[in-house]
């Protein structure tokens, strides 16, 4: 089963960045305010990038090189070709629907 690194922008223009087995899952619990600390207080708007990995030793330490990246760097990130390869799995986020940013 594969791994998933993802980026969330939050209230306030500020992104969090996590990595789960299940994706839709995980984003349900932030968008409940029970996924992180960080996504209680900083609200998920909308999730803007997501990269599939087959191990979770892969996965964490993607998560881990993201979270080092100032928010310019993010910001690129999120607009890059890798992330136009997952437009359809963000479509269906439950942050992307109407309504929901």
């Amino acid at each position: 089963m594969p791994y998933y690194v993802y980026i969330i922008l939050c209230e306030g223009n500020s992104f969090y960045t996590g990595y789960t087995k299940n994706l839709n899952a995980r984003l349900k619990l932030h968008a409940k305010g029970k996924g992180a600390r960080y996504t209680r207080m900083h609200r998920p708007q909308k999730l803007v990038h997501v990269e599939e990995y087959g191990t979770r030793p892969e996965a964490m330490r993607r998560e881990k090189r993201i979270k080092k990246l100032n928010h310019a760097q993010k910001m690129r990130l999120t607009r890059s070709s890798r992330t136009l390869k997952t437009r359809k799995k963000l479509a269906s986020s439950p942050y992307n629907r109407a309504g929901n940013g």
